[in-house]
């Protein structure tokens, strides 16, 4: 009780302290409180055809474009001009890029959602609801691509950037090559952007961004600090604020309805468990989703008989730890403002994770439908979910609730918030948890985070004041890649903390760390465009005795070339108690015990603004009481923008030599995207992990002539490679499945 009694107003004084803190100091120049620039109104139409020589572009300025990278602050090394205007239904973004040697202009792919530095580059971040959190990205390149990406956090993430790729919006963009350079026209429509409107106006974050890949060159407006490193150009909390005059939400009704048909097969064993038996099962099905604005920042999805079939598979991974590994989200209806549902802990843990939602050890759980609504209401940042599954073998039909709030407290870059989540399967089987948060700006760059979560389930005592069900989560960080930076956090879980529908990696722990660094942007003359050095320390403590039950400290160094080049190298030294024996796989595992070893870790990427490039990431050292070798091998050859190769190698090799043990594992991957125009596409992922002895293959082939409309055709198989580890003798395949889905969506009003 008194521990308790100590945290809670330890929490009250925390919060007090900081609003008083907060109150002494004035806001910053250049952090968007400055007037904001009035965006032209466009008053005759716009061709789209890239050019932007119509009338109605004719007195519009365009920003006044500064370098960030190689040489900060200096002209661009190239004419660039970038133009905003809008009229009642879009907002208009014209490039207009020149280049010296339009030769050697870039353009890698068509590709949907492209992110990378292989190409050249044009792209406008907004923040739409002027909240210095959330962001959209909007970006193309001289291919004429698409890609959009929700920012979340201000960008603020592990391992550098906190963003969601695969979310996706209705607008359009053409590109033109001719002997002056490349020029681009976006057409946004206002109702893909979900603003705040105010008596006819809207205040907006605005910044845009030219990149020339040959020269690893990034020009943009504002001109962002270089403190806050490479991701810098995408916070929020840096860009522009700008103001619309004359707008007026508009809330279209979306019907998406889809189409799915298709043969599966799948191998299980009989009743008497000898020998497996092939399952042939004609598939086809209907589903049909709805988008409505219910207000101009406000957003309800509502899904019936939701489907995924076109979704990737995730990227294989070994585990060399005793603990679960965490798999990213990629399904699209979970996608859109991702951000409102955040209630994140440290090192992937969350109150949150939508993979627990239609998906069971791995296969998939029909989902009957549900609803899920995103958005602001007044000051409120605002998630809503429910979602119904079906019932699966073992386990129970299950509803799922989530309610997420948010709200601007203080200044722009502080909030308080909080999380409600629940599973409920019958009455002998639900879980519930809760979860309140703040996040505050002290000052300059220091931020202070607190969160405090408990959890109640069936057959469990559920004593609201105890830590037992509890989760405390409290971090200071200076958020700075230029001089002194820091990320200190201490968490503590308590054994009884299970978060239904959330992921906790360990249980029952009190958890410190994490980082100390001091960064150096040298002069000019340097080929270095920032390195820094830090130190980094973790450890993990067990409640019940006080043991340190895993640790990992040492120094390091990382740095970024101006070519694009970039790695680190880093020392560490590991504790690990392990208190029952675990497995890598059938011939190595480690026993019970305490261990102290040693390793080194690195990583180094060539130039990532040439068409061929690599990284490679070294981890060596004494394992527990062996060794441990892995090295990774990543490149990537933009062979033209009609194809790509991305293969992956992976060699893990772990040996025991006093207990005549080893254990090798492979990972081999290769991702061939092939695509005629940017509406065809076809793209093969085939995986191979001998850990689990199987070969993945994953191939899609789609036709996206407009966002909203898609055809795919979906294969997918697992191959069995060693049939024999197990009696009865596995099936050479095991499972097959080719897929056809077709969607159409009709937009209606707005």
């Amino acid at each position: 009780m008194s521990l308790y009694s100590t945290f809670v107003k330890s929490f009250i004084i925390g919060i007090v302290a900081t609003i008083l803190i907060q109150r002494s100091f004035a806001q910053e120049p250049g952090s968007g409180h400055d007037e904001p620039i009035k965006i032209r109104r466009i008053t005759s139409p716009v061709v789209l055809d890239g050019l932007s020589n119509e009338e109605a572009w004719e007195g519009i300025e365009s920003f006044p474009m500064l370098m960030r990278t190689p040489n900060f602050g200096n002209e661009p090394s190239e004419r660039t001009e970038i133009l905003i205007g809008y009229d009642d239904d879009y907002l208009y973004v014209a490039g207009r890029l020149y280049d010296s040697v339009p030769s050697l202009i870039q353009a890698t792919s068509f590709k949907r959602d492209i992110w990378s530095y292989g190409s050249d580059n044009m792209a406008i971040v907004i923040d739409a609801f002027n909240d210095n959190e959330n962001a959209l990205v909007f970006l193309t390149t001289p291919a004429g691509i698409r890609t959009d990406v929700n920012i979340l956090n201000d960008g603020v993430g592990a391992p550098v950037l906190n963003a969601n790729t695969t979310w996706n919006t209705f607008w359009d963009v053409t590109t033109i090559r001719n002997n002056d350079g490349w020029f681009a026209e976006m057409r946004i429509p206002f109702s893909s952007l979900r603003f705040e409107e105010k008596d006819g106006q809207a205040v907006m974050g605005i910044s845009v961004l030219r990149f020339i890949a040959r020269k690893f060159e990034m020009d943009n407006f504002p001109l962002m600090p270089e403190k806050f490193g490479a991701w810098g150009w995408v916070m929020p909390s840096q860009t522009k604020k700008v103001l619309f005059e004359g707008v007026k939400s508009h809330n279209p009704l979306y019907i998406t309805p889809y189409l799915i048909g298709g043969l599966g097969q799948s191998n299980k064993l009989n009743d008497t468990k000898t020998a497996y038996q092939r399952d042939d099962k004609f598939v086809h099905e209907a589903g049909l989703d709805f988008k409505y604005g219910l207000t101009n920042n406000l957003t309800l999805d509502v899904t019936i008989n939701t489907d995924f079939a076109q979704v990737e598979a995730d990227d294989q991974m070994i585990n060399l730890t005793r603990h679960s590994l965490f798999f990213p989200e990629k399904r699209l209806f979970f996608q859109e403002r991702q951000g409102n549902f955040d209630f994140l802990f440290e090192d992937d843990n969350r109150l949150f994770n939508s993979r627990r939602i239609g998906i069971h050890e791995g296969e998939q759980v029909r989902i009957y439908g549900g609803a899920r609504i995103v958005g602001r209401a007044g000051p409120w940042d605002i998630g809503f979910l429910n979602m119904q599954t079906e019932k699966y073998e073992d386990l129970l039909s299950e509803n799922f609730n989530v309610l997420r709030l948010r709200k601007q407290v203080i200044n722009l870059n502080s909030h308080i918030g909080g999380m409600i989540t629940s599973r409920i399967g019958n009455r002998d089987s639900w879980n519930t948890t809760y979860g309140i948060d703040g996040d505050f700006r002290l000052f300059g760059d220091e931020y202070l985070i607190l969160k405090w979560a408990q959890s109640f389930e069936n057959d469990k005592k559920n004593q609201a004041v105890s830590l037992e069900p509890s989760k405390i989560f409290v971090k200071l960080n200076r958020r700075k890649n230029k001089g002194l930076g820091y990320n200190l956090s201490y968490s503590r879980s308590g054994a009884g903390f299970n978060p239904g529908i959330g992921y906790e990696r360990r249980d029952n722990y009190t958890r410190l760390g994490d980082r100390v660094q001091y960064g150096w942007f040298p002069s000019y003359e340097s080929r270095l465009q920032n390195y820094q050095v830090y130190i980094e320390g973790i450890a993990f403590i067990r409640n019940m005795d006080g043991r340190i039950e895993s640790s990992d400290v040492g120094p390091g160094w990382a740095f970024q070339t101006k070519a694009g080049s970039s790695g680190f190298i880093s020392f560490r030294q590991s504790i690990e108690d392990v208190q029952n024996l675990f497995p890598f796989s059938d011939d190595a595992d480690v026993p019970a015990g305490r261990y102290t070893f040693y390793g080194i870790k690195s990583s180094y990427s060539t130039p990532q603004g040439r068409l061929y490039r690599i990284t490679t990431t070294f981890d060596a050292g004494s394992f527990y009481d062996g060794s441990r070798f892995t090295i990774t091998l990543k490149p990537n050859a933009d062979i033209s923008k009609y194809l790509q190769l991305s293969p992956m190698y992976q060699l893990n090799i772990v040996k025991f030599p006093d207990r005549n043990q080893k254990f090798t594992g492979h990972i081999g991957q290769l991702k061939i995207s092939a695509f005629l125009n940017s509406k065809l596409s076809l793209v093969s992922l085939a995986q191979y992990n001998s850990a689990i002895d199987k070969i993945i293959t994953n191939i899609r082939f789609r036709y996206n002539p407009r966002e909203g409309h898609d055809l795919y055709i979906v294969y997918d198989e697992g191959l069995n490679t060693y049939r024999d580890r197990e009696i009865p003798e596995l099936p050479r395949f095991s499972n097959r499945t080719i897929m056809l889905k077709y969607s159409y969506t009709f937009i209606i009003g707005g």
